[in-house]
């Protein structure tokens, strides 16, 4: 009976935990916005992705990037016409969470611990 209450107490614990929702394949494809500040302005990206291929709309441009899947949460970002040495680095993007329409990311420089940002992407199409 001792034993009782504390294997009571542990399953209650282990059994509220809460486990966050990664259904990561549903956002490989389709089109996509994502919106961030940048200089104290609200700026919205639409992006178009099929499963290697990425495109992305800014401020009345276009840019195609590569996409290479690591795991169905994981890929590496690599723009395919640079235009400076900064857009030749890789972005690692990772996938947090998804909801039903939306998935929160962390991206940063392939190979970089530090400076990881957040953002969430809404899935339009």
């Amino acid at each position: 009976m001792k034993y009782l209450i504390p294997l009571l107490f542990a399953s209650l614990t282990i059994s509220g935990c809460y486990q966050k929702e990664r259904e990561c394949i549903d956002f490989h494809t389709g089109t996509f916005e994502f919106e961030t500040y940048l200089n104290g302005e609200l700026a919205k990206t639409t992006f178009i992705r099929n499963d290697s291929i990425e495109i992305d709309y800014f401020n009345g441009k276009s840019d195609t990037a590569s996409i290479r899947w690591i795991n169905d949460c994981e890929y590496i970002v690599k723009k395919l016409h640079p235009k400076n040495m900064a857009e030749e680095k890789a972005i690692h993007m990772k996938i947090l969470e998804t909801n039903k329409g939306s998935y929160t990311f962390e991206y940063g420089l392939v190979g970089a611990t530090k400076n990881k940002e957040r953002g969430t992407a809404k899935k339009i199409k």
